[in-house]
């Protein structure tokens, strides 16, 4: 099972002269809060025992604090601000590290007095960005806000899964089966752009390699066959399909994740419908069940669709599951809802509970559950790359066929207009939460051009 691992180095700074005894105090309240935060997902490097009280504030300390963070393996900086701070501390520090950064201080309780002096931290953050741009550093910033604010616990959240698409994209390795159906000109993607761009390794595999490694897996009885054998069909209903043909569709899956494993890939892009000669049944159900072993897989070869699960996932910080699917049909009576749908790979475990799982000619059967949807798209044109997001909710619709929900906009002919007229397709990927803030800061970071569907666009006529 994939498992996202984000290494934070936390390099908490104060002004040479301001009181030591309230910048710990500050730096114990601040460090409780984000040690509470995805504890499971996060691996803080702090600096105790570099600097006094763990808080940097001496010049000569950086490049000890440097040498220790870049041993760690950082994937994201944090500079909290105890009080005014000392911006060439923190500034250094991130320039060496060129990571993720985020920019936070907590809120003034009061200005200065006669009778002492504050902490300045709003003001010493205002000081410290402006150097941290001069340094080029690319940062996050929390708002001026309470150590136990949900504003904070937000924030720290967010930037965590920010982190989280970042590291993914950037280690990203796409199993790519086959090649794409020819009438999808649509889904081609740049291979070559990807790889310079981002870091994206693209590993050709072909589809006969996993029905030779079916075949394999059935012939000799594999335990890991065996196994997924039995509890797919515990929790779907097979009784329309030939046993035989259910079999077919377990020892495919269980091929198909072993080869990705093998091939050290995450994520895929799938030939499917046009490969089921020659994989013997559809692979549609084998996307679903993949993904919800952490490993999400495209249809129709849509490597740039792979790129866009993968983005999801990282955002989920691998504890959900994300899906890809068609936009197809406005709801006949809901002008703000849309269809998303797929023949049948959606992951069983985003399933509505009250919907019956059925497996019929290869093909999934049921309704993804209710709630607030984030809906996004990664792709390009010209040598350029959008990422388009945003957020909706899961509605009551007609029944259909194979795997679907029904999308909710505030304004579905804004979103329409925007893929119509951006550089997208038919396929969209989908999770369930509020994410379009994370995926416009890790756009950001990744150099895209974010396409926000509450901003309006081209007009349609």
């Amino acid at each position: 099972m994939y498992k996202q691992k984000i290494i934070l180095g936390v390099a908490p700074t104060k002004r040479g002269f301001l009181s030591m005894e309230e910048a710990k105090r500050q730096k114990d309240k601040f460090m409780a809060v984000i040690r509470s935060i995805h504890p499971d997902v996060v691996e803080i490097v702090d600096i105790d025992d570099l600097c006094e009280n763990g808080i940097l504030f001496q010049t000569d300390r950086i490049p000890l604090v440097v040498e220790k963070f870049r041993k760690a393996g950082i994937d994201a900086l944090f500079t909290p601000h105890c009080d005014f701070g000392e911006e060439q501390c923190a500034a250094g520090v991130a320039a060496a590290m060129k990571v993720p950064t985020l920019m936070w201080g907590a809120r003034d309780e009061r200005p200065n007095t006669d009778e002492g002096r504050g902490r300045d931290t709003q003001c010493g953050m205002f000081a410290c960005t402006k150097v941290m741009q001069r340094f080029g550093v690319k940062y996050s910033y929390i708002w001026n806000c309470e150590t136990e604010s949900d504003d904070f616990r937000n924030g720290f959240d967010r930037f965590i899964r920010v982190v989280s698409v970042v590291k993914t994209v950037k280690t990203l390795r796409i199993a790519k089966f086959g090649a794409r159906p020819v009438p999808f000109m649509s889904v081609m993607a740049n291979e070559a752009d990807l790889a310079t761009r981002f870091g994206i390794t693209v590993v050709p595999i072909s589809p006969t390699a996993i029905a030779a490694r079916a075949d394999k897996l059935a012939e000799e009885n594999d335990p890991a066959y065996t196994s997924y054998l039995a509890d797919m069909t515990a929790r779907i209903d097979t009784s329309s399909m030939e046993r035989e043909k259910v079999e077919r569709c377990a020892a495919v899956k269980v091929a198909a994740q072993q080869l990705m494993l093998e091939n050290n890939c995450t994520a895929g892009a799938m030939e499917c419908w046009s490969a089921t000669p020659i994989l013997g049944v559809p692979i549609c159900m084998a996307l679903g069940e993949i993904a919800d072993e952490g490993y999400p897989i495209s249809c129709e070869t849509d490597v740039n669709g792979a790129v866009t699960m993968a983005m999801l996932r990282g955002v989920l910080l691998g504890k959900e599951s994300e899906f890809l699917a068609d936009l197809t049909i406005r709801h006949p009576q809901n002008d703000n809802a849309e269809l998303l749908w797929h023949c049948g790979p959606f992951p069983y475990s985003l399933k509505h509970p009250d919907s019956c799982a059925r497996l019929v000619n290869g093909q999934e059967r049921w309704e993804l559950k209710k709630g607030n949807l984030t809906v996004c798209r990664f792709d390009d044109i010209d040598g350029k790359y959008y990422l388009f997001a945003g957020e909706g909710r899961a509605v009551d619709g007609p029944e259909t066929t194979g795997t679907y929900v029904w999308f909710e906009t505030d304004n579905w002919k804004r979103w329409e207009e925007k893929l119509i007229f951006g550089p997208y397709i038919h396929h969209v990927g989908g999770a369930y939460g509020q994410y379009k803030a994370v995926l416009r800061e890790a756009a950001r970071y990744l150099g895209l051009i974010f396409d926000d569907p509450d901003e309006q666009g081209i007009h349609s006529l």
